[in-house]
């Protein structure tokens, strides 16, 4: 009898090691669709689904045509306020400053320039 069993043993640590591949195999499996539900729920906040023929789906919040041009308006208005360029003097504005301004600002032109117009 004990030579039938030591025959067997093989065969039950066998099935013990492929039970156990397939428990944590199986625990995987449920791991990942648990994570693929969360994560579909976390998209669906955001209006992103996917489509069940392999594509996604995204909904876009709808902006009035008024507050987009508000803000692009805006934007355009920031650039300008932060754009600077020294060297431009323009004749059509700024005349105190080129006639150097109060508090005695120079012009910006050079000495030579400046004597030569007068």
């Amino acid at each position: 009898m004990a030579e039938g069993f030591a025959r067997l043993v093989p065969l039950i640590l066998l099935l013990c090691f492929v039970g156990a591949f397939a428990w944590v195999g199986f625990q995987i499996y449920v791991y990942s669709n648990d994570l693929k539900a969360r994560g579909q729920k976390s998209l669906e906040k955001r209006n992103i689904s996917f489509d069940p023929k392999g594509g996604m789906r995204v909904g876009v919040k709808e902006v009035k045509n008024e507050d987009y041009s508000d803000r692009q308006q805006n934007y355009l208005v920031k650039a300008w306020n932060l754009s600077t360029w020294p060297e431009y003097r323009s004749r059509f504005w700024n005349k105190d400053a080129a006639q150097g301004g109060p508090a005695g600002q120079s012009s910006g032109l050079s000495p030579r320039l400046a004597a030569g117009s007068r």
